[in-house]
Formats: structure tokens, C-alpha cells, sequence
């Protein structure tokens, strides 16, 4: 958020003063020998302006301190991160956020995605997200604007029925027999996972129990092509955007998909979860 960005951004422009104070270079130096307007020298060391990674290494190299790159660059991808509170980001309920989901949608091509205990947002069925978004409410004590949600979240899924769209989703098994819903809502819910395996533009994969996994799912995230990754935490949601931070969950995703039961396997796997259901 703005507070937290700017407070990091002024902190890296004190370690950009200091290093040059340290060279015992002047501000009007350092931009004559980087070609620069001196302006752009105090708007970077005052947090006024943030630095590229060409910046960076450039006024290393312009103070003598190229040792420094790693430190510096680090403190930079540390901006890139943004901290998304949901107290702020539900204060009027769920509505709101949801259409900004249907934004980062439809700016996508692709979208890659880990559940660990729940169905993903874009293949929920209507009952099913109802009582999610009802179950949230209560449990953060904010208004309960579920129809509006459910409204903005079917909407979402028309996405998937868009041409060039890619949905590639990995979900735990425990997602399938986790139950925040009665016992027909769940089954109605595992119906659709069934259905919408072989949808052209959406791959499912399952992580079984007792698959060998080269890492563990430690949580939910969403990767939007290369350009974002969303982490959905108790307190708020981090969006990530630096190259490294996208690159990891990447790799995360991909080992995971190594272990995944696709097509007929995975279809097998949800009718055992849709069988257990006690629906008398």
C-alpha cells in the first residue's frame, strides 16, 4: 500500500546517499558522470522517484561501490511487493473486489493457479461461492453483499468460455472433501469439476494423497501470465510483481504440476470425493 511503498522507497534512497556520501562524491557529480540532470540525483536519494534496476547499477558503478549491487537491488524487488489488507479491501464487502478480479481476468492470457483447500473462484458453482462468501463475511464481520458477489463472480467465469484463454488450475485433494457447505451444494460443486475437465481452454490437475510432491503446497496463489502473483493470506493479500518473486512461483507451480493427476485420473478422483458424500 501507499504508506509501506513510499516508507521503503525513502529508506532506499537513504542507502543511496549514504553510499555516495561515503565515495565522498557530490550529488552534481555523480549526475555529470552518469550523464544525468542533477534533479533526477535528489529525487532518487529523497524517495521521491524510484530507481530502475539500470539506475541502481549505474550509480553503483558512478560511486565505486558495484559490491553493493546485490543489497541494493534486493532493497528495489522489496517495493515490488504489494500488501493488500482485507479489511480495507472488504470494508463495503465483497462486491468491489470481485470486479477487480474480473479486470486482472480479462487483461490475461493465462492464468495458473493453486488451491489447496477450496475450489478455485473461477470454477465455483453459484451455491457454492454463496456460502464462501457468506462464511467471510461473518468471519470478518463486514457486510454481507454475497447476491452482488456471486453476480460479479459468475461473471468472472465467462472468461473461460473466451477464445485464446488459458486456465491451468492444480487443486489438492483435500479441496475435494473439504466441506464448507452442506452436502448437495458440495456435490453439485464436484459435479462441475467433473464436467469441466476436457473444456478446451481449461487444464485441472489434482494433487493426490500420497503423491510424492519435489515441494509441498504451502498455500493458495494465482500467477497471471508473467506478470503477477497473487498470494492470498488470513490478513491480506500480497501482490508480487518483481521478476525473481514470479520466477519462484513459477518454478513452485511447475514442480507441483509434476505430481498432479490429470484427464480420466483426475475425473476418478473427484467421483471418490463426490461418492463419500452422505446425501440421504
Amino acid at each position: 500500500m501507499t504508506t509501506d511503498f513510499q516508507s521503503s522507497r525513502e529508506a532506499l534512497g537513504v542507502r543511496l546517499r549514504q553510499l555516495r556520501a561515503e565515495a565522498g562524491v557530490e550529488g552534481k557529480d555523480l549526475a555529470a558522470r552518469l550523464g544525468w540532470q542533477p534533479s533526477k540525483v535528489s529525487r532518487l536519494q529523497n524517495g521521491k522517484q524510484t530507481p530502475t534496476p539500470a539506475d541502481i547499477t549505474a550509480w553503483l558503478q558512478g560511486v565505486g561501490r558495484p559490491d553493493a549491487e546485490v543489497e541494493l537491488q534486493g532493497l528495489r524487488a522489496g517495493l515490488e511487493m504489494k500488501h493488500r489488507s482485507w479489511r480495507r479491501q472488504l470494508a463495503g464487502g465483497h462486491r468491489a473486489r470481485q470486479e477487480v478480479a474480473i479486470q486482472e481476468t480479462a487483461a490475461t492470457q493465462t492464468i495458473r493457479g493453486l488451491e489447496v483447500s477450496r475450489v478455485p473462484g473461477l470454477f465455483q458453482t453459484p451455491e457454492y461461492a454463496r456460502v464462501i462468501f457468506d462464511a467471510n463475511a461473518e468471519f470478518r464481520g463486514i457486510p454481507a453483499t454475497t447476491e452482488a458477489a456471486v453476480e460479479a463472480r459468475t461473471r468472472r467465469q465467462e472468461a473461460l468460455y473466451e477464445p485464446g484463454k488459458s486456465f491451468r488450475f492444480l487443486v489438492c485433494e483435500a479441496a475435494l472433501y473439504h466441506r464448507a457447505c452442506p452436502a448437495d451444494v458440495m456435490a453439485e460443486q464436484l459435479d462441475r469439476l467433473y464436467n469441466l475437465i476436457g473444456l478446451r481452454s481449461v487444464e485441472l490437475g489434482i494433487l493426490p494423497f500420497g503423491a510424492q510432491l519435489r515441494r509441498t503446497a504451502p498455500h493458495a496463489f494465482w500467477i497471471y501470465d508473467t506478470r503477477l502473483v497473487i498470494v492470498e493470506t488470513i490478513s491480506e493479500e500480497l501482490w508480487l510483481t518483481g521478476a525473481d518473486d514470479i520466477t519462484l512461483y513459477e518454478r513452485a507451480w511447475d514442480w507441483l504440476a509434476e505430481a498432479a493427476e490429470y484427464g480420466a485420473p483426475a475425473r476418478r478422483l473427484i467421483g471418490r470425493a463426490r461418492s463419500s458424500l452422505d446425501l440421504s
